[in-house]
């Protein structure tokens, strides 16, 4: 794979909406060139490949856009990790890699987080509730949720912002095209991570406490057993997917949300005249919007689907994004409405991929938008800074959010 993106990738990621909407009027599927993949864009369609595992593998999910150059695999090989993640796993083994992460992230322990994140949300907005103006990506929303799964996994908050770094610049390195020296850099980062992580994995051993890196140690290494160095590598590959997974996409629906909300006025002053409706402004949000538009999937076997045959080998990228915005499902999906009535949609996925931290994601974006309209009810887009977005299908949103009041 080049190190350039391919021809109209950075179109489609910026908005793949129109890609979408084509998709899911022709017959069949249709294949992106840009993705070098079937695109699966309707609702029933993306429901029937995320509810036949068997049928639809998981092993490509992660695949690069950009493959990092020979330089950066040789920072990326004195690090931890590269081993197999829940998100890339089938059958039993991603069963194995899940189940403690469903436990970390369990309804009690979302809980029990949450007096923490509502304190976290709190400080944040004191830190620019009286400058008049702040850019909420890097003020807020890249900070909330590295704090609070921070929280969860038992990471020191001094090591926080390395971690959130390391995590924003793997998928730099994954999905950007970066000139060799910054992708050196990036490496860099991504290595520094993975040894913090590492000693992490090495203290729960010696030290369990009650926190998810401990949960995932357990899960890994034999009762009484040594910490081998296969194990540390599998344990931080397991907890660098769950840390990205658990920031990298929470920022992003934090940044959408409150793009979607200020660009229809009409919309923000009800939900500040109406805080009860914000659990179904998070529902709109997710849905109108989705930070996560998709996962790769390959075919196990020769199939069809929605009439196209598919050999054994083919790759699909399943768009929750298109899916979402299925008339089928969503009458005028287009149309970003918090009082709409609700119906599930697949922001979070579906099935044994399900995500097991969208309670979490769902939480904190309801205690951010109870924070805003109560603290900044008279809140704008700066009309001199245009939002552009990200260039990615992992974790859409905007590259920074310029706000005014």
């Amino acid at each position: 794979m080049d190190r350039q993106l391919r021809p109209g990738l950075d179109e489609l990621q910026r908005d793949p909406y129109p890609h979408y909407e084509r998709a899911r009027r022709a017959d069949g599927l249709t294949h992106l060139a840009e993705l070098d993949a079937w695109l699966v864009a309707r609702d029933a369609d993306v429901r029937e490949v995320l509810r036949r595992p068997e049928d639809f593998s998981s092993a490509n999910a992660l695949t690069p856009d950009v493959m990092p150059s020979p330089a950066a695999f040789a920072v990326l090989a004195g690090g931890f990790g590269g081993r197999p993640v829940v998100v890339g796993t089938d059958g039993p083994r991603h069963q194995e890699l899940r189940a403690p992460i469903v436990r970390g992230l369990s309804p009690a322990r979302v809980a029990a987080v949450l007096p923490y994140a509502a304190e976290r949300a709190a400080a944040l907005v004191d830190g620019f509730v009286k400058d008049g103006h702040v850019e909420l990506m890097s003020a807020y929303a890249q900070r909330l949720p590295g704090e609070v799964v921070g929280r969860v996994v038992g990471l020191d908050p001094a090591d926080v912002p390395g971690v959130v770094r390391g995590g924003h610049r793997a998928a730099e390195l994954l999905f950007r095209p970066l000139a060799e020296d910054e992708q050196i850099a990036a490496a860099e980062d991504v290595v520094a991570m993975q040894r913090t992580l590492e000693r992490y994995v090495r203290a729960r051993h010696a030290e369990p406490r009650d926190d998810l890196c401990t949960e995932l140690v357990r899960s890994v290494v034999p009762e009484g057993g040594d910490l081998t160095l296969e194990h540390r590598h599998e344990l931080v590959a397991h907890l660098q997917n769950l840390l990205l997974a658990g920031h990298l996409t929470t920022t992003a629906l934090i940044g959408t949300t409150v793009l979607h909300l200020l660009r229809h006025p009409g919309q923000w002053e009800l939900l500040c005249a109406e805080p009860e409706r914000i659990p179904a402004a998070v529902e709109e949000a997710a849905r109108h919007d989705s930070p996560l538009q998709g996962f790769r999937r390959v075919t196990t076997r020769p199939l069809t689907l929605a009439g196209t045959e598919l050999p054994a080998g083919a790759g699909l990228f399943v768009a929750f994004g298109a899916a979402n915005r299925d008339a089928a499902r969503h009458p005028d999906p287009d149309a970003f409405d918090i009082t709409r009535a609700p119906v599930r949609h697949l922001a979070f996925g579906l099935g044994v991929h399900g995500c097991p931290g969208a309670q979490l994601a769902r939480e904190q974006l309801r205690l951010t938008l109870e924070e805003l309209t109560r603290r900044l009810p008279g809140l704008r887009l700066a009309r001199d800074r245009p939002v552009v977005m990200r260039s990615t299908m992992i974790h859409r949103s905007p590259q920074a959010l310029h706000l005014t009041w």
